[in-house]
């Protein structure tokens, strides 16, 4: 689990952000417009959020996530394909991703994951964590991610943009603040049914967790 001191975050990280490039309409622009960058209201799901799994499924979980945390990744990786499986793909839980960056790797990670748009957030979030050892501790991560998401399909022009967008970096913040309001302090942190899981847990241990929600 990688805990980090939550003090003065949006202005030390914000500060941190590369932002060259010029600033111009990008996929993730148009969410961070929708959404004001103040601490979402708790457990409801939001309209900005991204949602994994239909829409109407009766558990909920909320999972604030640092795309530069190896335990987030063991959990993408690993026991996510098999909650996806039995619960996601079944209708019977959806999954919402919160940001939580612990770094400014990880905000440029999710700026760019943004910027790819809806249709492929999932797809890059996964790419991403796939990748995390060959990015997320490099000296230059801008490049390196710039250089994933060429590969999917993102120019370079876009690419800089993205990470130029300022909006879209307070609505990053915004997110991680929310989850600060819920007593998030290191990830991941999941919020099943509303009870709160931090760290990395065993298979067994959320598959139990969910199991007892279902009707």
């Amino acid at each position: 689990m990688r805990k980090r001191l939550i003090s003065g975050v949006a202005a030390i990280l914000a500060a941190t952000i590369w932002v060259g490039g010029p600033t111009g309409f990008v996929a993730g622009e148009a969410r961070a417009q929708s959404v004001v960058p103040v601490a979402p209201t708790g457990m409801a799901v939001h309209a900005s959020d991204h949602v994994l799994g239909k829409a109407d499924a009766p558990v909920t979980i909320i999972e604030y996530a640092s795309l530069t945390c190896g335990h987030c990744g063991a959990f993408h990786t690993q026991i996510l394909p098999e909650l996806k499986k039995k619960y996601i793909d079944t209708g019977k839980v959806k999954l919402v991703f919160r940001d939580f960056p612990l770094d400014r790797a990880a905000a440029q990670g999710a700026m760019l994951a943004e910027c790819a748009g809806n249709d492929r957030y999932f797809a890059v979030l996964d790419t991403l964590f796939s990748t995390q050892a060959s990015w997320a501790v490099s000296k230059d991560p801008a490049a390196d991610l710039g250089k994933l998401l060429r590969l999917g399909g993102m120019g370079e022009p876009e690419i800089k943009a993205c990470l130029a967008n300022e909006k879209l970096l307070e609505s990053l913040l915004a997110e991680r603040q929310g989850g600060e309001a819920l007593g998030v302090t290191s990830t991941p942190t999941l919020f099943i049914g509303g009870e709160k899981h931090v760290g990395l847990k065993a298979l067994a241990d959320y598959d139990a967790a969910i199991a007892k929600l279902i009707k």
